[in-house]
C-alpha cells in the first residue's frame, strides 16, 4: 500500500510525488529489484554587504534526482538535474547499468518495509520570508551599521550577510513508501574588526531560524557582533597549566558532534572509532542526558522518516550517563549486525540534559580558568579519542572575566573529558539542531605561554 503526505503547495508536492512514481516504474521496467528516488528543488536569496556598500546579490534555483537500484544486492546510483522524460529514462538506465557491474554487498538494499513512516504530523518547519532583494540588503546594512556605530574602535567590517532558503523534497522507493518534506531556513550575520595594526580583532554574531519571527531584530545582532569584537581586544598569555574549561554554549555543542562522529554507523563498521563496542558503556556523569526528539515543533531538524523513509522517534542516545545506542542508518546497522535508528542522513534534534542556569552563573561557580568562545583547527582523533584544539576566549580569576585570551591550545581525551563534564546550563543556543547549553569541564590541559 502506498503511503502519501499532505503538505502545503499541492502543485509543487504533486507535481514532484508524479514524477517519483514515474521513476520507479522505470526501475521496475528494467527488472531492479529494489529502488529508490530522492528529488529536490531549492531556491534562495543571498545578499552581502560591506561597509556600507552592496558587494553582492545572487539569486539561487537548483533541483536534483538521485536514483539508486539493487539488482539482488548489487548497487547502482546516478543522478540528473533535468526533469526531462528522457533524462529520466538515462538516469535510470546509468544505474541499472553500474549496478549489473558492482560487486554484490550483504548489506546493500533498502531499509525494511515494516520501518517505513505511516504518520506525518505538522512539524510546523515550513515558513517562507517574502522578502526581495532591497529588502535584505536593508536589512544587512542595518546590521552592519549598528555595530559600526557602537563604538568608536571598530572601524572596520567583514560585511552583513542575509541569506533565505526553501526546499521541497520527495523520497520515494518500491516498498510503496512516498514522502514529501517542506523546510524553510534564514540567517542574519555580522563580523566586525576592532583595533589597529597587529592588535585588530575580529568577531561575529548571527541568528537564524526556520521562521523570519523567529530571527533576532538586525541592529541586536550587529550590536552582539560589536560586544564580542570588542570584548577580544588586547589579549594576554597564560601560563601552560591544567584548568577547569567552560564552553560558551556556540563552541559546547562541537563535543557533542565529536561524540556523534564516534558512535556513527560509518565509523563504528569501519573500526575507526574510539567507542567501538560502548553501547551501554558509562561515558558521562550520572546526571547527564542526549535525547533526540526528531519531531519537535519547528524544530531545525525535525522529520517525521530519515532519508530512508524510516519513522523517527523520541530516543535517548545518552540517559543517566549512559550510551544507549549509536546513530545507524541500514546499511550500517546490517553491517553492525543491529537495527537502523532511523537516522540515515544523520541526528535530528538533539536536547542535552542541564543542571546549571547558564554560562553566568557557571562561570562565577567555577572559581578559575578558561572560557571559551572560538574553536580552531580539527584536532581530534575519532579512532584514539584524542582532542587538541586551538582556542580562543576569556581568562576568570574569582569567577570574572579579567581579559581576553587568544593562541592557545585546549586538549585531553574525550572519554575522560566526557566524564568530567561538570555542569551544563540551560542557555541552549537554538541555533543548531543540536541543543546543548554551556558545557564546564573540571580539567583540561591549556597550553599557552610558559610563564606569566
Amino acid at each position: 500500500m502506498e503511503t502519501t503526505i499532505a503538505k502545503p503547495d499541492e502543485d509543487t508536492l504533486a507535481r514532484l510525488s508524479e514524477t517519483a512514481r514515474e521513476v520507479l516504474r522505470l526501475c521496475a521496467a528494467r527488472g531492479a529489484d529494489q529502488y529508490e528516488i530522492s528529488l529536490n528543488e531549492d531556491r534562495g536569496l543571498a545578499v552581502n554587504v560591506r561597509m556600507g556598500e552592496v558587494e553582492t546579490v545572487e539569486r539561487t534555483r537548483d533541483r536534483g534526482v538521485a536514483v539508486t537500484v539493487y539488482f539482488g544486492q548489487r548497487k547502482g546510483s546516478a543522478s540528473t538535474a533535468d526533469l526531462q522524460p528522457s533524462s529520466l529514462v538515462a538516469t535510470v538506465e546509468q544505474a541499472c547499468a553500474i549496478a549489473r557491474f558492482t560487486e554484490a554487498d550483504a548489506a546493500a538494499g533498502l531499509a525494511d518495509a515494516d520501518r517505513m513512516a505511516t504518520d506525518f504530523p505538522d512539524l510546523d518547519t515550513w515558513h517562507p520570508w517574502n522578502i526581495d532583494a532591497d529588502g535584505a540588503v536593508a536589512l544587512a546594512l542595518e546590521a552592519e551599521a549598528a555595530g559600526l556605530a557602537a563604538d568608536k574602535r571598530i572601524a572596520n567590517s567583514d560585511g552583513a550577510a542575509v541569506n533565505t532558503g526553501e526546499s521541497v523534497a520527495v523520497y520515494a522507493n518500491s516498498h510503496g513508501f512516498v514522502g514529501t518534506e517542506r523546510g524553510t531556513h534564514h540567517t542574519l550575520s555580522c563580523s566586525l574588526i576592532a583595533g589597529t595594526g597587529d592588535k585588530m580583532q575580529r568577531d561575529y554574531w548571527y541568528t537564524n531560524a526556520l521562521a523570519q519571527d523567529d530571527l533576532e531584530p538586525p541592529n541586536a545582532v550587529g550590536r552582539r557582533a560589536a560586544e564580542r569584537t570588542l570584548a577580544r581586544l588586547d589579549p594576554r598569555p597564560i601560563r601552560t597549566g591544567e584548568y577547569p574549561v567552560l564552553f560558551a554554549p556556540e563552541m559546547a555543542r562541537s563535543l557533542v558532534g565529536h561524540l556523534l562522529g564516534a558512535v556513527s554507523g560509518g565509523a563504528l563498521y569501519r573500526r575507526a572509532s574510539f567507542l567501538l563496542d560502548s553501547a551501554g558503556t558509562k561515558l558521562f556523569p550520572d546526571w547527564f542526558s542526549l535525547v533526540e526528539k526528531p519531531r519537535l515543533h519547528r524544530g531545525l531538524r525535525s522529520a517525521a522518516f530519515d532519508a530512508e523513509g524510516v519513522a523517527t522517534t523520541e530516543s535517548a542516545l545518552v540517559r543517566d550517563g549512559v550510551l544507549q545506542r549509536y546513530v545507524l542508518g541500514s546499511y550500517s546497522a546490517r553491517r553492525l549486525g543491529l537495527q537502523s535508528t532511523g537516522n540515515a542522513g544523520g541526528i535530528h534534534n538533539l536536547l542535552a540534559t542541564a543542571n546549571a542556569p547558564g554560562l553566568d552563573a557557571m562561570r562565577r561557580n567555577m572559581g578559575r580558568g578558561m572560557l571559551v568562545t572560538e574553536l580552531m583547527g580539527q584536532g581530534v582523533n575519532t579512532i584514539t579519542g584524542d582532542y587538541s584544539r586551538g582556542a580562543a576566549g576569556f581568562w576568570i580569576e574569582n569567577g570574572e572575566i579579567v581579559h581576553a585570551v587568544d593562541e592557545v591550545t585546549i586538549a585531553g581525551n574525550l572519554r575522560e573529558l566526557f566524564l568530567s563534564i561538570e555542569a551544563a546550563g540551560a542557555d541552549v543556543d537554538r541555533r543548531s539542531h543540536l541543543l546543548v547549553g554551556s558545557l564546564l569541564l573540571g580539567r583540561m590541559t591549556v597550553a599557552g605561554e610558559a610563564g606569566r
